[in-house]
């Protein structure tokens, strides 16, 4: 099972290393969308959510505490989904769904981030394949 919670972790945190490689590597385009959407100092809150998605992926894929990195991708996505994709405020039928799909793909990612969380502190070192054990007991 140890092999298969490191493949669950690689495939988990794809989407965040490439994501948060995008937010440094193209920060002015997102800057840009971010703003438009309203988010405030939206430069800096491109790379910082970019360093952060990145060191949480980074934690969750090589097991350094990877409960702390867990709630990190959760701290990220949460005020994303929200901030983001607030699909309520969109007229545009077409514009509103697509950001309804935005948005349950964002809680949901939130929801598995929580759920490794979890097996990362009830499991602790049984989990195998870490660099460490879990942050928080």
């Amino acid at each position: 099972m140890d092999v298969v919670a490191l493949i669950g972790r690689i495939l988990f945190v794809l989407l965040f290393l490439g994501s948060g490689f995008a937010h440094l590597a193209q920060t002015e385009a997102m800057a840009g969308y971010a703003a438009s959407k309203g988010v405030p100092n939206a430069r800096l809150a491109t790379q910082l959510s970019g360093v952060l998605i990145l060191v949480g992926g980074l934690m969750v894929l090589l097991g350094i505490w990877a409960d702390l990195g867990a709630l990190l991708l959760v701290l990220f996505l949460v005020p994303t989904a929200l901030l983001m994709h607030a699909f309520w405020k969109e007229t545009d039928p077409q514009a509103r769904q697509l950001e309804m799909i935005q948005f349950q793909k964002d809680m949901a990612l939130a929801g598995a981030a929580l759920l490794v969380f979890a097996l990362v502190v009830k499991l602790g070192d049984d989990l195998g394949l870490t660099i460490t054990g879990p942050l928080f007991r």
